[in-house]
């Protein structure tokens, strides 16, 4: 069964991701996380795990 609307369509179309000139930078996007935000703690763990996870791919690629 089809759909049909009477109203009209005098809706913007800024909700499809772009909402500036074509010829304008794109604006800033707020981050989820920054690791400029982190603590000394957490950047030195984050390091590690992405360290750990490294040496794990090398370590399965040479068995």
């Amino acid at each position: 069964m089809a759909h049909t609307h009477s109203h009209p369509h005098e809706h913007s179309h800024a909700h499809h991701g772009h909402s500036h000139g074509p010829a304008a930078p794109h604006p800033a996007q707020i981050a989820p996380w920054s690791i400029l935000r982190m603590t000394v703690p957490a950047r030195l763990a984050a390091a590690l795990a992405v360290s750990a996870g490294l040496w794990g791919v090398v370590w399965l690629a040479m068995r």
